[in-house]
């Protein structure tokens, strides 16, 4: 039993090191400022703007059910809560914690698998080794485009994330006249400290980074065929996920403490 356990931490050490080792070599500089910025344009697109559907769809309905949970829990309480606090309420947990921090998971299945897969598709067919054969750092060429459109873009999805959320509790509320218009609007306005703002979007952009490196890691550092590809995606979901609520706890304690 302790061999194992052992063994796994010695692999789990061993996996940290070779990722560094490859962070190493993806933020050298771009040997083609030109190229670099035209796979960034690219990876924005594909890693961006084709999550805005998801992003959208999952806040809206996720805002209402957060409203209505509040609404539940506040109208029912002992001691009277006005309504205004369902707004407020609403958008602190939207803030905080359902738009940094679940639709970072959201978007590793979705990105993350995305990343992971198609780095690996390209070593098993041996292009990352022409890459490699032609003097090209193909570490900074694959993976440094998709970073910087992680660190870039998820913030831009987190805000769009909170909006659509606030814009579910209202449209909830007003269908469903469980708390007034106004009140809710009242709600949105109080004041939320700065820091609160800060420690969101300095997680989103760390959970940017995870996002992009961590599948890529998996990804580049596939052996074998196609099924290994597909295992390696999946090992990269699960990773990626896992160091995403290690981090947020760290930063939690760190930035809110």
């Amino acid at each position: 039993m302790n061999k194992n356990i052992n063994f796994a931490l010695m692999k789990l050490i061993a996996h940290i090191g070779e990722y560094f080792m490859l962070m190493a070599k993806v933020f050298s500089k771009p040997q083609k400022w030109s190229v670099f910025w035209k796979l960034t344009i690219r990876e924005i697109y594909d890693l961006g703007m084709n999550s805005l559907g998801i992003v959208t769809f999952i806040s809206t309905f996720m805002g209402a059910v957060v409203a209505i949970q509040m609404a539940q829990n506040f109208q029912g309480a002992d001691i009277p809560v006005p309504d205004s606090y369902i707004g407020y309420a609403t958008k602190v947990v939207l803030v905080l914690e359902f738009a940094p921090t679940i639709m970072s998971l959201i978007l590793v299945g979705k990105v993350g698998s995305y990343i992971a897969s198609s780095i690996g598709t390209m070593r098993v067919t041996e292009q990352i080794d022409a890459l490699d054969v032609m003097g090209i750092n193909s570490a900074n060429f694959l993976i440094m485009p998709k970073v910087v459109a992680c660190i870039f873009f998820n913030p831009l999805l987190i805000m769009i994330s909170i909006g659509f959320g606030l814009l579910g509790g209202h449209l909830i509320g007003v269908s469903t006249k469980l708390w007034s218009e106004s009140d809710f609007i009242t709600g949105l306005q109080m004041h939320m400290a700065t820091k609160l703002y800060v420690y969101t979007f300095v997680k989103t952009m760390v959970f940017a980074f995870v996002i992009a490196t961590i599948p890529a890691y998996f990804g580049y550092n596939v052996k074998g065929g196609s099924l290994e590809v597909g295992r390696s995606s999946t090992t990269a979901v699960v990773w990626t996920s896992i160091a995403i609520i290690v981090i947020n706890l760290v930063l939690t304690q760190t930035i809110l403490s």
